[in-house]
C-alpha cells in the first residue's frame, strides 16, 4: 500500500481500494444505471460539437492502439448482435434510407463507375471459379 508523507494511504491507493470494494458490491445493472444518469447529465451540459470532438479523439486513440484484426472482430460481433435483434423489414428499411441518401449525394457517373467495378469483380470471380473447376 502506497503511503504519502503523513503515513496515510495515497489518493491513488484509496481510489483503487474503493473501486475494488464497489465492484464487489454492485452488479452490471448498477453500472448501467449510473452510466445512464451520467450520460443524461452530460447531454444537458454539452452540444453536438462537444460529442463530435470527443468521438473523434476517441476514434484516433483507438486507431493508434488497435490493428485491422481488432476492427474486423468488433465489426463481426456487432453484425451478429444486430442480426439477432432485427428482422428483414429492418434491413429493408435501412437499405431504402441508405439508397435514398446516396442517390441525393451522387450523380449518374458515380453509379456507372460502381456498376462497372461490380461487373468487373463478378467477371473475375467467374473466371477464378472456372479455373478452379478445371
Amino acid at each position: 500500500m502506497a503511503k504519502n508523507n503523513n503515513g496515510k494511504m495515497s489518493r491513488e491507493e484509496a481510489g483503487r481500494k474503493g473501486g475494488r470494494a464497489t465492484s464487489q458490491n454492485h452488479d452490471q445493472e448498477f453500472y448501467e444505471e449510473i452510466g445512464q444518469k451520467g450520460g443524461e447529465a452530460t447531454s444537458k451540459n454539452h452540444d453536438q460539437d462537444f460529442y463530435e470532438e470527443i468521438g473523434q479523439k476517441g476514434g484516433e486513440a483507438t486507431s493508434k492502439n488497435h490493428d485491422q484484426e481488432f476492427y474486423e472482430e468488433i465489426g463481426r460481433k456487432g453484425g451478429e448482435a444486430t442480426s439477432r435483434n432485427h428482422d428483414q423489414e429492418f434491413y429493408e428499411e435501412i437499405g431504402q434510407k441508405g439508397g435514398e441518401a446516396t442517390s441525393k449525394n451522387h450523380d449518374q457517373e458515380f453509379y456507372e463507375e460502381i456498376g462497372e467495378k461490380g461487373g468487373n469483380a463478378r467477371a473475375r470471380q467467374r473466371k477464378n471459379n472456372n479455373n478452379n473447376n478445371s
